[in-house]
């Protein structure tokens, strides 16, 4: 039986999968917590590259404090052979642990149960829990494993009255330095972010990560377009065809009103992040009422997940229903 206290273990462990995005590619990022009367003795999280897996990497750390001890996976353990490294539902097995506690099934059909079974054949109590954290921090894996594409979140900055950038003359941000800021730390978890023609030639943006320490994780730059693309850049020709990136996992849409709506009419934005200025622009410039505070509160096609003060500006964040 799932008991309160494993989603408490299993929502850290969400917590700390999050870690490896989007590093872990082309694997998940999965997260492994080993436990014992409540206690932490080890934990590991998807290294960059896909290995080691999440569960080789806390063994490794628990070694023989692991007999006897509660495990909680993020997902679903390996039951497939790779040349990569062992199966980790036979790395469990040998490790002499009593019991584990997995977040979602692994809808890759080579696991799928099977990494589940394996368990329970070797003894261990194994029970799986239908964990929403667990699922969210997999966002990525499952909807490319469901849909054939990468996860999108689509990201906007606005006006009171739903403007996408401010008058002639008056800068080049609607939102302030530390909305700013909070946008560079979702562009570190991203594989790749797209625009739209009229922004590469209006904005030139960089696309990148300005954050000390984490300018590294700045993704790849993509473009949609029916055209040729600058150097380095990747080109989609349309919304659909982001589904021909397979390696990618996380994809942020950074376009204009018209990148926006295309990917919205398309289906395929999972994530609205809204960065919300309090000033009213006016004029005629590009807008977005359909993404006022109002018409989402009131379409059931989409759940508020996040509502927080950055600075003088206001997050809202929005999931698919």
């Amino acid at each position: 039986m799932i008991t309160e206290d494993d989603r408490r273990w299993l929502a850290a462990a969400a917590r700390l999968a999050r870690r490896g995005i989007p590093l872990s590619r082309p694997n998940p990022s999965v997260a492994a917590l080993v436990v014992r009367n409540d206690h932490l003795i080890a934990r590991g999280w998807t290294q960059p590259g896909g290995r080691p897996h999440a569960e080789a990497g806390a063994l490794a750390t628990a070694g023989s404090d692991a007999a006897g001890a509660t495990i909680y996976v993020t997902l679903e353990p390996c039951a497939h052979a790779s040349a990569r490294g062992s199966a980790c539902a036979d790395v469990i097995a040998a490790s002499g642990a009593a019991r584990v506690v997995i977040g979602c099934l692994d809808p890759d059909p080579r696991t799928s149960g099977r990494g589940l079974a394996r368990l329970r054949e070797a003894g261990i109590a194994a029970e799986l829990a239908d964990c929403a954290e667990c699922k969210a921090s997999l966002a990525g894996y499952l909807t490319r494993t469901a849909l054939g594409r990468p996860h999108v979140t689509l990201k906007l900055a606005l006006s009171a009255d739903q403007r996408l950038a401010p008058p002639p003359g008056q800068g080049q941000w609607l939102t302030g330095p530390v909305a700013r800021a909070h946008v560079h730390a979702w562009r570190a978890r991203m594989d790749a972010i797209l625009v739209g023609r009229g922004t590469l030639e209006a904005d030139a943006p960089r696309l990148d990560v300005r954050l000390p320490g984490l300018e590294a994780r700045s993704p790849e730059r993509w473009l949609l377009s029916s055209g040729a693309a600058p150097a380095g850049w990747c080109v989609i020709a349309s919304p659909e065809g982001i589904a021909t990136k397979d390696q990618t996992q996380y994809l942020m849409v950074e376009g204009g009103a018209q990148t926006a709506r295309a990917f919205l009419a398309a289906g395929l934005v999972d994530r609205l992040l809204l960065y919300r200025a309090p000033r009213e622009v006016g004029g005629d410039g590009a807008a977005l009422p359909e993404l006022s505070e109002f018409s989402l509160t009131t379409d059931p096609e989409w759940t508020l997940s996040d509502r927080r003060a950055l600075g003088n500006d206001l997050l809202t964040v929005y999931e698919r229903t």
